[in-house]
């Protein structure tokens, strides 16, 4: 017993500078009116937080998160599973297909953020077309032409896009990797019993590529309630907060504008609310894989 504590001691003093005391001090300075610079001197209770619940912007930052995540679930999810069945077979060049679906993943979101910003630049002045905007125009479809960043009805599904092109491929890595655990055959068996390839796939192979899926649900639904960096790079959550999310909402009101303790405020809530969802999520969905993966002791 000592030496599991020596050896996770070090583990564990880490977890706590850097993950417990930050959120503990966040819930403090939350009850506070302080710049970050000065001594706490303004004590204000919840203040903040009624600021905070009661805000329209906020509102949208929250429906904007909750937005992507549904969206994900419901569109990055099929495909990522369609394409990772397709691309599991035996394929002339399934190794290049699977780096490229791989590429966007592995870009620096600051470096794909720039991009996207320049491919769908906001129409100032209008006569100015995109990359996009050009090659619609090229192939004949120049009446799809929109203001991509720049329209408050379109912003977040232009951000969902470029969401989609990014993350899209650890997901369909991550289906791979649980299809390629599993035993041939159970899928042979169905073949014998006269199963096409779609319903071996619907009856055999995604029922056991779900603990896969529910793994990354899990991490696509942590991931949109904590996105930031993709929206702060391609509108910094314009136009007219159309695209501001609760991470960029903190920045913004936070960080940008010297309110510390309102800036915690919104921290302590997009925990507590990531934490919630996390718990919940764990509890009726990860239960059973998680109950799988502990043995108990034989007396």
């Amino acid at each position: 017993m000592l030496e599991v504590g020596f050896f996770s001691a070090p583990a564990l003093l880490i977890y706590c500078a850097f993950v417990l005391l930050p959120v503990v001090l966040a819930a403090f300075y939350s009850f506070w009116n302080w710049n970050g610079l000065g001594p706490l001197e303004r004590f204000i209770g919840f203040e903040n937080y009624t600021r905070l619940l009661s805000d329209p912007v906020f509102h949208t930052a929250v429906k904007n998160n909750f937005f992507i995540v549904i969206a994900s679930l419901v569109v990055q999810g099929p495909i990522a599973i369609l394409i990772a069945l397709l691309l599991n077979r035996r394929l002339r060049f399934r190794g290049l297909f699977r780096a490229l679906v791989f590429v966007p993943y592995v870009l620096a979101e600051v470096m794909a953020g720039l991009a996207w910003r320049i491919i769908l630049p906001s129409p100032n002045p209008p006569a100015v077309l995109g990359p996009f905007d050009t090659w619609l125009e090229a192939i004949g479809l120049g009446d799809l032409r929109q203001a991509w960043l720049a329209d408050q009805t379109i912003v977040m599904w232009t951000i969902f896009g470029i969401l989609t092109w990014k993350y899209i491929g650890f997901a369909i890595i991550l289906m791979l990797a649980g299809l390629s655990g599993m035993p041939e055959e159970l899928t042979e068996a169905a073949a014998i019993d006269g199963a096409g390839w779609w319903k071996t796939q619907w009856y055999v192979t995604l029922p056991l590529l779900g603990p896969t899926i529910r793994i990354w649900a899990f991490l696509s639904i942590i991931g949109s309630l904590q996105l930031f960096d993709m929206v702060w790079i391609v509108t910094g959550g314009g136009p007219l907060h159309a695209s501001s999310t609760m991470a960029t909402y903190m920045v913004e009101f936070g960080r940008n504008t010297q309110q510390i303790g309102f800036g915690s405020a919104v921290a302590v809530v997009l925990f507590i609310i990531s934490l919630v969802i996390a718990l919940v999520y764990q509890r009726f969905a990860l239960r059973r894989d998680l109950q799988g993966s502990i043995t108990s002791g034989v007396k």
